[in-house]
């Protein structure tokens, strides 16, 4: 096991949460997701994704209450799955392995329908209002700008299989002799 805690980010419908899901598994880390967290409470305020964004850009709490959770739960035996956990990660000195994993937005949004149902047009345009709402937020509240991060490992997942995702992320991942 490294000393670094394992973080994977990237946009809704790349891939991400499918491969972080298996990789944990195949290094033996538990598997945390920013997004399942954020879906959570929105289902406890009874309210779309959407929604909870656009609560959020008016109520910082709900973002840094996440935030600070997945910061709590940073330990090398775990995956992070979430798209600003890593650079948070980073500016707290906390050693951290950051994955990126990427599609072209129009599998992303094919994907997304595909997972929970509903036009594409209509998946593409919430996909888009989620992501711009989140984009202001972690610049207003982080001073963090995911377009200008630099990852350790980036995965464009638009023509790869989630297995070889996955390999990907193993090999970079794992310790020597291991991958």
């Amino acid at each position: 096991m490294t000393d670094r805690v394992l973080t994977i980010g990237g946009p809704p419908g790349s891939g991400k949460s499918t491969a972080g899901r298996a990789v944990a598994v195949e290094l033996g880390r538990e598997f945390v997701s920013a997004g399942e967290l954020f879906r959570a409470e929105a289902r406890r305020r009874g309210v779309t994704l959407l929604e909870l964004s656009k609560l959020a850009e008016a109520d910082p709490s709900i973002d840094r209450t996440l935030d600070d959770e997945m910061i709590r739960r940073a330990n090398p035996s775990r995956l992070l799955d979430g798209r600003v956990t890593g650079p948070l990660l980073r500016r707290r000195g906390i050693p951290t392995q950051y994955v990126i994993v990427t599609a072209r937005e129009q599998v992303r949004y094919d994907r997304l329908a595909g997972r929970d149902g509903g036009v594409v047009d209509d998946v593409a345009r919430q996909t888009a209002q989620r992501e711009a709402s989140e984009h202001d937020r972690y610049h207003r509240y982080y001073g963090i700008d995911l377009a200008a991060e630099h990852p350790d490992l980036l995965i464009d997942s638009s023509e790869l299989s989630p297995g070889e995702v996955v390999r990907r992320i193993v090999a970079f991942a794992a310790p020597p002799g291991r991958a």
